[in-house]
């Protein structure tokens, strides 16, 4: 079984960055793959809580991300600087998160068969 590591950059609603990515990761994660995500930079506004996408229109991918369990999805890490970066911490996200250090991350990768970033 091939390892992948999926990197998330982008903020929520920027376009259907977002939303495209988490349909790879769930499809790959059908295939019985083992599958990560490394969330960096404006990524991290991705699992916050309580998102308010009703005035915008646009779909809350915060349940995406509450299915990636469904789907064995649960080593996800985040970078705790840009959390820092951002005001954010642990407690406003939407799942249990991997804290990994900005140091950290290229031997995070180098753990995985696939990387795709987006």
């Amino acid at each position: 079984m091939k390892k992948y590591l999926f990197i998330l950059r982008h903020a929520p609603y920027h376009g259907l960055h977002a939303q495209e990515m988490l349909d790879v990761i769930l499809i790959t994660a059908a295939f019985e793959q083992h599958v990560a995500l490394l969330v960096l930079d404006d990524a991290v506004f991705q699992l916050k809580k309580s998102q308010q996408t009703q005035k915008k229109l646009y779909k809350n991918i915060g349940a995406v991300f509450k299915a990636l369990e469904i789907y064995d999805i649960n080593d996800i890490y985040v970078e705790t600087e840009s959390l820092v970066e951002r005001g954010l911490s642990t407690n406003d996200l939407l799942l249990p998160i991997q804290p990994c250090s900005r140091s950290a991350i290229t031997h995070l990768i180098r753990q995985y068969d696939l990387v795709f970033s987006a």
